[in-house]
C-alpha cells in the first residue's frame, strides 16, 4: 500500500481534495460526482476496461464505476478503444502516473502489461486483475472473477444432457468454437467443456466432422461475431452441414458473441428455430437472449455482473481500509509469477424455461429489453 494511502489511514476523518486520476486517450473518463465520502478520504480508483463494443463490458463498467462511487470513491472509468492494446498500456501508465491507489483491469491480452504494470509495483499500488487474469506480472495483488472453469463445464454438461450422451446411441455431430487465444479465460471455458465433452469423442458418440478439435484450431480472436462467422460458414461448407444435409446437433460456443456468429452462419445456410442444433453460449447479450426466447440458441451462461462488481468493490474497499479482503481460491489460478489469490462468483445458465426468472425478475432486464 503506498505511503501517502498509510497517510490518508492514520488522518481518519481528514478531509482530502482529490482529483481523478488518469487522462483518457480513448474511451470515457468518469469520476465520482456524490455518495458519501469515505472514512479514509476519497481513494483513486481506476478502473481499465477493454472495449465499450460488447455489451458485457458496458455492462461492468457502468456497475464498476456505480459501486464504487457509492461507497464515496473517485473513479476513473477508461475504455481501450476496441480492444485496442496500445491503448489500454497507454491509459494504465496514466492511471499510475497520476497517482491511483488502486488498479482494476479487465486486460485485453493478459500478456500484454508486465511492463506497464512494473510502474504500479513500484509505486506500490495493488492491482486486481478483473475477470481476465493480467499473466507474467507479479504487479497483481488479486483476481476477481466467476468461475471460469464450471462455465465450461456447465457447457458441456448442457450440450450431454440434452442430447441424451449417456443413453442415447448416437453417433452425434458436434462442432467447437471458442475465444481469444490471448484470453487465459479461455483456457478454463473451454477445458472445462472438453473435460465434459472429450470421452463421448473418444468413444465415438460425438463425432467433430471438421476435425478441428484443439484449442487452436477452435479459437476465435477477440472473440469477434464476424471471426466466428467466417469460420463457422467455412465449416458448413467443407463438411456439406445443412437442414437437407449432413446433420449438425450440436455447437459448444464459449460466449455469445461467437455463438451469435455461428447462429448467423447457420440462419444463411437454412437453419431455422425448428431444426437447430444445441447451441451453448456465455454473458447472457440482449440479442442472444433474444434467440433463446426465439428458440434460435438453447443457452447461455449468466455470469451477474452486478455480483462480480460488487465482490470487486469490496476488494477495493478492504485494500483501502488495510484489511484483507475476502478469498474463496488460492490454488487455482497462476498467472506465472506464483498463484494469485482469487474470489470467484458463481455462474449459472439460462435458457428457454429459466430466462425470466433469472434475467427479469432480478431486475437485470426489463421485458422491454427482450422485446
Amino acid at each position: 500500500m503506498k505511503k501517502r494511502l498509510l497517510a490518508m489511514l492514520m488522518a481518519g476523518a481528514m478531509a482530502l481534495s482529490v482529483t481523478a486520476c488518469g487522462g483518457n486517450t480513448s474511451g470515457e473518463t468518469s469520476d465520482a460526482s456524490g455518495g458519501e465520502q469515505a472514512a479514509e478520504g476519497s481513494a483513486k480508483i481506476g478502473v481499465s476496461m477493454p472495449t465499450q463494443s460488447l455489451q458485457r463490458w458496458n455492462q461492468d463498467g457502468t456497475n464498476m464505476k456505480e459501486q464504487l462511487e457509492a461507497a464515496g470513491y473517485t473513479v476513473d472509468l477508461q475504455y481501450a478503444g476496441d480492444n485496442d492494446i496500445p491503448t489500454q498500456v497507454s491509459q494504465i501508465e496514466n492511471m499510475i502516473s497520476s497517482g491511483c491507489d488502486v488498479l482494476v483491469i479487465a486486460a485485453i491480452d493478459g500478456s500484454a502489461l508486465s511492463e506497464a504494470l512494473k510502474g504500479a509495483k513500484d509505486n506500490d499500488i495493488p492491482v486486481i486483475s478483473y475477470d481476465r487474469l493480467i499473466m507474467n506480472s507479479d504487479a497483481v495483488s488479486y483476481y476477481a472473477t466467476f468461475d471460469n472453469y464450471k462455465v465450461g463445464t456447465m457447457q458441456g454438461e448442457y450440450i450431454r444432457d440434452a442430447l441424451d450422451l449417456d443413453n442415447a446411441a448416437g453417433p452425434f455431430n458436434i462442432e467447437l468454437v471458442t475465444g481469444a487465444p490471448d484470453d487465459n479465460n479461455v483456457n478454463f471455458f473451454f477445458g472445462g467443456a472438453m473435460d465434459v465433452l472429450q470421452p463421448y469423442i473418444d468413444e465415438g458418440k460425438l463425432v467433430v466432422q471438421s476435425g478441428q478439435t484443439e484449442k487452436a484450431q477452435c479459437a476465435t480472436a477477440n472473440w469477434s461475431t464476424e471471426e466466428a462467422q467466417k469460420r463457422f460458414e467455412n465449416i458448413i461448407t467443407s463438411v456439406g452441414y445443412g437442414p437437407n444435409g449432413v446433420k449438425l446437433d450440436a455447437v459448444l460456443c464459449s460466449n455469445d458473441s461467437t455463438s451469435y456468429g455461428v447462429q448467423n452462419a447457420l440462419l444463411a445456410a437454412g437453419y431455422t428455430a425448428d431444426n437447430m442444433p444445441v447451441i451453448t453460449g456465455q454473458d447472457c447479450d440482449k440479442p442472444n437472449v433474444k434467440n433463446i426466447i426465439a428458440g434460435i440458441q438453447s443457452m447461455s451462461i449468466f455470469k451477474d455482473t452486478r455480483d462480480l462488481a460488487d465482490a470487486t468493490v469490496k476488494m477495493v474497499d478492504a485494500i483501502v481500509k488495510g484489511t484483507e479482503p475476502e478469498i474463496n481460491d488460492t490454488e487455482t489460478y497462476d498467472n506465472g509469477t506464483g498463484i494469485i489469490p482469487s474470489y470467484l462468483c458463481d455462474p449459472v445458465f439460462a435458457d428457454k424455461d429459466n430466462y425470466k426468472e433469472l434475467l427479469i425478475d432480478s431486475g437485470y432486464y426489463t421485458e422491454a429489453d427482450l422485446a
